[in-house]
């Protein structure tokens, strides 16, 4: 059964205390031994770690997280069947909203909603899931499974190309849930303008002006690199009028695993987030990188 979103709609459209998430679910489990998969990353968790799973959600939502994301990320079949998991796409996602379910029911002493989580990548450069109808098509498939699971909301994650990200968008849209829709950017060495996170060549601020017309119930800035969150905060407020969050990377990613490297102390993070907070953000919380001590030092800020 999900939950009424009446205070979570309430408090990313009002003017006080933000909404806190969760951090980096496929780097929480990483750090904890989980190995990730080659093509896949943390998809495959949900099939041979689930306790670790809960495990994840249950310190985040100790640290003070009022959403939790599902490990779905790398879950939609655009991701898993090039990675030889074709066959569990529905057990994966079922699964990964029935591991957030019991995290919340068991450890949860406040409202937490459950989000979904949908990526337009795939691990693979073949045209057959590249593209746009591809990617479309595995999204609806993905959007409906999570639905079914129960989830809260759907949150898109890491848009990055035009065509893809409007593919995902409009799948999603059809279940009829609220969205969110997570765009990622980073300033590429030798590039005047902000690009997408992975490909220099593509525009940020392209990428927002195209997605800024759908009816989402908010835009996120993540996995973006704290560095460039308020250049990407100020393109976003030009063409996007609802409330936005961030949930921003610290660390570098190199196949399939993540690096600590030169990762932001939580103090500081929470430091730039209430400057975003006070620049307009309604929800902040931690991707790549960021683990539970960060949300937690997020949530101590916030009720501060």
């Amino acid at each position: 059964m999900r939950n009424d979103l009446n205070w979570l709609i309430n408090r990313i459209n009002g003017n006080g205390v933000p909404i806190i998430i969760d951090g980096g679910m496929g780097t929480q489990l990483q750090s904890s031994g989980v190995p990730m998969d080659g093509k896949v990353w943390s998809g495959r968790a949900v099939l041979s770690h689930p306790d670790a799973i809960i495990d994840a959600h249950k310190a985040f939502i100790w640290a003070g997280a009022e959403v939790i994301i599902a490990n779905t990320f790398a879950a939609a079949r655009h991701m898993l069947e090039p990675g030889g998991l074709g066959d569990y796409v529905r057990e994966i996602n079922l699964n990964a909203v029935k591991l957030a379910q019991q995290a919340r029911d068991n450890y949860a002493e406040q409202p937490v909603a459950i989000a979904g989580s949908i990526c337009e990548w795939a691990p693979t450069d073949s045209a057959k899931w590249s593209n746009a109808k591809a990617v479309g098509d595995s999204a609806r498939e993905q959007a409906e499974l999570l639905a079914e699971g129960g989830v809260d909301l759907i949150a898109l994650e890491m848009c990055q190309e035009i065509d893809l990200s409007i593919a995902a968008t409009e799948a999603a849209l059809e279940t009829g849930l609220p969205i969110w829709i997570g765009v990622s950017a980073k300033k590429h060495r030798g590039c005047n303008n902000l690009s997408v996170f992975d490909y220099s060549e593509l525009d940020f601020e392209s990428l927002v002006k195209a997605l800024s017309g759908y009816p989402a119930m908010m835009m996120n800035i993540m996995h973006t690199p704290v560095t460039d969150i308020d250049e990407s905060l100020t393109i976003i407020k030009k063409y996007w009028k609802g409330p936005i969050g961030a949930y921003p990377e610290s660390g570098y990613f190199t196949m399939p695993d993540w690096q600590f490297v030169d990762i932001i102390e939580p103090e500081e993070l929470a430091k730039l987030v209430r400057g975003w907070v006070d620049n307009g953000i309604r929800m902040a919380g931690g991707c790549c990188g960021l683990g539970p001590a960060h949300i937690a030092a997020l949530r101590q800020a916030s009720d501060n």
